[in-house]
């Protein structure tokens, strides 16, 4: 038997086995949910407190067994409430994370773990916010939110019959996303972020 005559027709079917496999592994989505954010700053120059904003966008995810990644670009609101003031900062980014994936297969609903970095650029918002102190109206104060920040996020959640995913995720910033210059000592404070999310994605 002429073995070129079987040799190209079996490449062919493991190339069209092999391609499926892997497309029936990745799977889009849309993303979706609440951000409850606020940020910490070095010295307690601003009473912050939570806010609550939004994020949305695309989402992918390749598991091609317990183990596999996901990510997403997501629209996302994020800032604080200065209590003193009464003054609701939110600035609007693009969020890219990217996440190891942990899925435990059940019947009907799978838990998954997820942890990895994300990116952060700013695309709304004032960039400057001027603040009157309500200790002293002569006191001015300066907030300045940076076009870039980065940090981790760590997620459990549920997937529902394999096209819904339902996760609570603890967002961790690990750069200053925020400084502000505060005239009354003439010193300069920085802020990270710290976001809860709670979402939801549906899968094609």
């Amino acid at each position: 038997m002429n073995r070129k005559k079987w040799f190209l027709p079996v490449l062919m079917a493991l190339m069209v086995f092999a391609t499926s496999a892997t497309y029936a592994q990745l799977h889009f989505g849309v993303k979706g949910g609440v951000n409850i954010s606020t940020v910490k700053f070095d010295k307690d120059v601003i009473a912050s407190d939570n806010i609550t904003g939004f994020h949305i966008g695309p989402m992918i995810e390749f598991m091609p067994g317990a183990i596999g990644v996901d990510a997403a670009l997501l629209y996302s609101q994020k800032g604080f409430k200065d209590e003193r003031d009464n003054e609701n900062v939110k600035i609007n980014y693009i969020d890219v994370p990217v996440n190891l994936k942990i899925k435990l297969a059940m019947p009907l609903v799978s838990p998954y773990f997820a942890a990895g970095p994300y990116m952060s650029f700013l695309v709304g918002g004032d960039k400057v916010y001027n603040f009157i102190g309500s200790t002293s109206s002569s006191i001015q104060e300066q907030l300045k939110a940076k076009s870039f920040g980065a940090g981790l996020n760590f997620t459990v959640g549920a997937e529902v019959v394999s096209r819904l995913q339902v996760g609570l995720t603890y967002s961790w910033g690990l750069t200053d996303n925020y400084s502000e210059f505060d005239s009354n000592d003439l010193d300069e404070y920085r802020g990270k972020p710290h976001t809860w999310m709670i979402s939801a994605a549906v899968l094609f």
